[in-house]
């Protein structure tokens, strides 16, 4: 449909709730925003017109195409949420996803699958249509031909219930409906301070081994319903459930980890209680999701993050060289300065994940309605991020 409607010479938008004298703002109230496949509708053709319930203009606009309507372009901004630039100008493909499911999150289909099938077209994919499948299964194997072909993990940015399909996505695309999580970042200034307290310390060797490390993982890999991520690992010690903080629907647990300051858990699953004088069979782990992003790396792709050829050599993409002592005034003081600078971003709070180990040793991640926000406790014990693991996620 999204190709049918691309190379349309002229799509015409019939708003059959909107009435002649509707003034702006009708669109917006009108049945036609609720609807999942009517997305494609105005993003995807090139000139676009817009009817009332008795076939005359809509709002009397009289330009040729709609979609050069100042008026018409930013009240459909205002009633989809979608950014003016996208409205006018839309190119399918991976780029945003997190930003294109939030599109989608309030809109309703008649066939539950159809909301993901509705999407297809919006990344750019090709997959096959199963009516019956559900739309876990249908949502489930779209963000895994997202994930796989990408390597964005922006798609497991989500609160509520997780998915059959696997339990790193959500049972329902109404979890994308709250924006993702943004944490705030550390200024320039505040991340050269940050480096410069670093490098008396013992930090600068740890932070090179590390960089090289996380420069070799690999970007995740998704198929058969099986997640495969790079993470930075945090063991769990102890779990203890806060009773006074206990909900008809959820439960709320006090949780530790290596390295990690305490945090609480707010989920609706009930989790196997213990601590370091009473360690549980099962393991848990916070993690954090590997994000090359991090490493400060030139992008190269147009449309994906580049993953080979990572090397620490180069200048940074950031900051100055100025400080470093003479030590490291060398071919090797961009490396120096790039890993520190890494180690500064990961001291800064997080969004983790909470998994639990299965008995075939893959894990499964436990679901909760808050972010799970997350901090390393001392910034300058680098050792407490050498942890970092290709996981096996069902």
């Amino acid at each position: 449909m999204f190709v049918w409607y691309r190379h349309s010479a002229l799509t015409i938008v019939y708003l059959s709730d909107v009435s002649r004298f509707s003034k702006s703002g009708a669109l917006a109230e009108s049945a036609w925003n609720e609807r999942g496949w009517t997305v494609q509708e105005f993003l995807a053709p090139n000139v676009v017109i817009f009817y009332q319930k008795d076939w005359s203009l809509y709002l009397d606009d009289r330009t040729p195409n709609h979609k050069e309507s100042v008026a018409i372009v930013q009240e459909l901004a205002y009633a989809t949420g979608i950014d003016l630039r996208a409205l006018v100008d839309f190119q399918p493909g991976m780029r945003g996803a997190r930003e294109k499911l939030q599109w989608a999150s309030r809109r309703v289909t008649t066939w539950q699958e159809d909301i993901a099938y509705s999407l297809f077209g919006i990344f750019g994919v090709h997959l096959p249509v199963i009516y019956g499948e559900k739309k876990q299964n249908a949502l489930g194997r779209l963000l895994q031909e997202i994930i796989a072909r990408s390597g964005d993990i922006t798609a497991l940015d989500w609160v509520g219930k997780s998915s059959e399909f696997n339990s790193c996505l959500p049972a329902d695309i109404t979890s994308y409906e709250v924006a993702p999580c943004t944490l705030p970042s550390p200024s320039e200034d505040e991340i050269q301070t940050a480096v410069s307290s670093l490098l008396n310390t013992t930090a600068v060797e740890l932070a090179s081994n590390l960089y090289t490390v996380l420069c070799d993982m690999k970007t995740p890999r998704f198929a058969h319903c099986r997640l495969s991520m790079s993470c930075i690992v945090f063991p769990v010690t102890a779990v203890r459930r806060r009773r006074d903080e206990d909900h008809a629907t959820y439960f709320a647990y006090e949780v530790k980890a290596e390295g990690l300051n305490d945090l609480v858990i707010i989920t609706e699953d009930k989790l196997v209680q213990f601590s370091r004088t009473r360690p549980a069979r099962q393991a848990f782990l916070l993690v954090r999701p590997w994000d090359r992003s991090l490493l400060e790396l030139p992008d190269f792709s147009a449309d994906a993050q580049s993953v080979d050829d990572c090397t620490l050599s180069g200048s940074p993409s950031r900051g100055s060289l100025a400080g470093l002592p003479a030590e490291y005034e060398s071919d090797d003081s961009d490396a120096h300065l790039r890993a520190l600078r890494l180690i500064v971003h990961l001291g800064q709070p997080f969004a983790a994940f909470l998994l639990a180990q299965q008995w075939g040793g893959e894990y499964k991640r436990i679901a909760s309605d808050h972010d799970i926000i997350a901090q390393v406790r001392d910034m300058t014990s680098v050792r407490h991020m050498m942890d970092v693991r290709t996981l096996e996620i069902l």
